[in-house]
């Protein structure tokens, strides 16, 4: 495999109006990202300049929002997705229409700006004030996906809820979570990670915390991992047998699913219990195969990444490796870094993740060692997540993305972020479904999926 040299900075870009929440994509020698201003921005891979730029709308001021803690402007928060066949970036951004906010499916086309779908995507019956559009987007069979939570600290009326949208427009489809009369919550949010796709195109998400933990409401499918249809019908889900302590104590799974080689599923969240799941039988509420805890000091957040077996979990103190066995089924520590840190991927033999004191590093992937670091500015949310392309490694702070040369070779990446978004457009098929040839160009998953393998954040803290 290739490397990457923190010491060959290539460029920084020019600040971008807004605050980036996402992770930077690559697609035809460019390099993409969007702001909590509305803004999407190509910019040239090779200098950093800006290619173009489009504004989709006025953000929604955060004093318009309740309890949020996105500041001064809640816009695209979301990372994208790029559909390489059809030349198509989709972005879900918190726009002001008329006298409140609307959240708006917008495509554009990656060589112009130029906007070629614009779609309402709220929920019906549920006020858009109280839902942020936080995790990864995620393309299959034609269709975009992603998740809606709350805000922080989880205040009015919201229920998670799953969306597919048909690429050309069309009605969107919903999976409510808690949807039954009197509970609420269970967000979709897995602190920005993208819905993971299954080798038969099934999408796989984890929800947040739910209302109903007296004994006088059933199970609601919170605090939860679920295996949906394409057409959002729920197939199968895990939930912990003590899912009522969970939820009346904000303990909820807010990471995105590790989907295993083998089939196996790690799913992890803020109670700090690692799960080990038998991914064709999850088996309802209480039927692990394996759980090891406490596993860190704090929540497990955000999207993950992982080798063959072993998976890397964002803990907020640090990066958590995790190597699972099926025979018997366990679940073994392997280390856990000491450096305060967002999401991972893997790339040029190291684990990158961003640094909440503005670093980047790179990690020995058999002992957590810091190999490499380099000073990149302040990120401006918790979950930060370095991407990959074009021969750079992308990392984004506040307002810039900075970027390092690396050699081709080590343009091969895992990220739980990336990996498993997938293009609907005839082309590289794998199972039912295609890899969209880049989200990240040049990314191919390290655990990839189908004749390959199975691709593989708190939401008070966006």
């Amino acid at each position: 495999m290739g490397s990457v040299d923190t010491a060959a900075r290539a460029w920084t870009s020019p600040a971008l109006d807004g605050q980036l929440y996402g992770e930077p994509l690559v697609f035809d020698n460019r390099v993409y990202v969007a702001t909590e201003n509305d803004f999407v921005y190509a910019l040239s891979a090779t200098t950093g300049a800006i290619a173009w730029s489009a504004r989709l709308g006025a953000p929604v001021p955060a004093a318009r929002i309740s309890c949020s803690n996105i500041n001064p402007n809640v816009g695209i928060t979301g990372t994208p997705v790029i559909d390489a066949v059809r030349h198509e970036i989709f972005v879900v951004a918190d726009e002001m229409e008329g006298s409140g906010p609307a959240h708006m499916l917008t495509g554009l086309n990656t060589a112009t700006g130029q906007v070629e779908l614009s779609q309402d995507v709220d929920p019906p019956g549920q006020s858009p004030v109280y839902i942020l559009q936080r995790t990864g987007l995620t393309l299959d069979d034609g269709h975009v996906y992603f998740g809606f939570g709350g805000n922080a600290d989880m205040c009015g009326f919201y229920r998670g809820r799953v969306v597919s949208v048909p690429e050309a427009g069309g009605t969107p489809r919903f999976f409510t979570v808690a949807a039954q009369p009197g509970d609420e919550r269970g967000a979709v949010w897995m602190g920005g990670g993208a819905p993971a796709v299954g080798p038969n195109s099934d999408l796989w998400v984890e929800t947040g915390p739910g209302t109903a933990y007296s004994g006088k409401h059933p199970y609601d499918y919170s605090d939860a991992v679920l295996e949906l249809s394409p057409s959002l019908r729920l197939l199968q889900y895990f939930a912990p047998a003590i899912w009522r302590q969970d939820n009346a104590n904000d303990l909820d799974m807010s990471a995105e699913p590790v989907l295993l080689p083998d089939g196996q599923v790690i799913l992890a969240g803020k109670s700090q219990v690692v799960y080990l799941l038998d991914g064709s039988h999850l088996g309802g509420i209480g039927k692990q195969q394996a759980q090891i805890s406490p596993v860190c000091s704090t929540n497990i957040d955000g999207g993950s990444a992982h080798v063959g077996m072993t998976a890397f979990l964002p803990c907020e103190s640090g990066i958590l490796a995790v190597k699972a066995t099926r025979s018997p089924p366990a679940l073994h520590v392997l280390w856990s870094a000491n450096v305060s840190s967002g999401p991972p991927i893997v790339a040029g033999g190291l684990v990158w993740t961003i640094g909440q004191n503005g670093k980047l590093y790179g990690l020995d992937p058999a002992t957590g060692k810091i190999r490499q670091q380099a000073t990149v500015g302040t990120p401006a949310n918790h979950f930060p997540t370095p991407g990959i392309g074009a021969s750079l490694l992308l990392v984004p702070s506040a307002r810039n993305v900075v970027a390092f040369r690396t050699s081709a070779a080590a343009s091969t990446a895992s990220s739980a972020a990336e990996d498993n978004r997938r293009s609907s457009s005839p082309g590289t098929a794998t199972g039912s479904g295609m890899i969209a040839a880049v989200v990240l160009a040049c990314l191919v998953a390290v655990g990839a999926l189908g004749g390959f393998i199975w691709f593989i954040r708190r939401q008070r803290r966006t």
